[in-house]
């Protein structure tokens, strides 16, 4: 079972679909086993471990329901606190954003900011917004992936936070078309949330001009 990524809350393994559970026509599944933490207390951290993946995997399940794409999931398991899902096939937005055109990147950005919008409406904060965790499938689809540090939360606060991240990683990685991507998803985002809209964009504004932004696993 190969390791394709090594996060620090979860690993991600590439495995057969059926020698994980049954003869099918999915070649593939992605399974994210989710680490433990040595400094904390054993019971603890299983405790953790166990809501977070069964959080993680209810929120990509709901996503479906807003009409965001997302993987499937094949498996809870929660003795090896790991999720089985659909391997989606595709190419990460961060891969490819700059090399579009601006007419295509314009939209491929508004749909983000769409989705995020019907996200937010159906009360799912994603929680980690970056275009690494956006896959564009040969069919056009824009998956959004890695709920691990996702929430229910409809608060003002939380959603201009959701952004924020995004326009951060916008600026850092994609700094030569961060402006043009960043005001694409807030059309998008503006267009499907409608008149909620403007007050979690002001949010956005008033989290970036606090400072350092202090991330959600860092806070006590």
């Amino acid at each position: 079972m190969p390791l394709i990524k090594k996060g620090a809350e979860a690993n991600l393994f590439l495995e057969k679909f059926p020698e994980r559970m049954y003869p099918a026509d999915v070649d593939k599944v992605l399974v994210k086993e989710r680490i433990s933490k040595k400094y904390r207390d054993k019971e603890l951290d299983r405790k953790l471990r166990d809501s977070r993946t069964s959080l993680e995997a209810k929120l990509i399940s709901e996503a479906k329901k807003a009409g965001v794409p997302t993987p499937i999931i094949y498996q809870v398991d929660r003795d090896k606190m790991c999720l089985v899902m659909e391997y989606v096939e595709g190419k990460v937005v961060k891969e490819i954003l700059e090399g579009l055109d601006s007419p295509s990147r314009k939209d491929l950005c508004k749909t983000i900011g769409k989705q995020i919008a019907r996200l937010h409406d159906f009360g799912i904060v994603h929680g980690d917004l970056t275009t690494s965790n956006m896959i564009k499938t040969l069919g056009g689809s824009i998956y959004f992936i890695d709920f691990g540090l996702g929430e229910y939360n409809s608060s003002t606060e939380a959603r201009g936070i959701d952004i924020h991240l995004l326009h951060r990683t916008l600026k850092s990685s994609h700094f030569q078309v961060a402006n043009e991507a960043f005001q694409a998803v807030v059309n998008g985002y503006k267009e499907e949330f409608r008149k909620k809209a403007d007050e979690v964009i002001r949010r956005v504004k008033e989290v970036e001009s606090r400072g350092r932004y202090i991330a959600k696993e860092e806070r006590k």
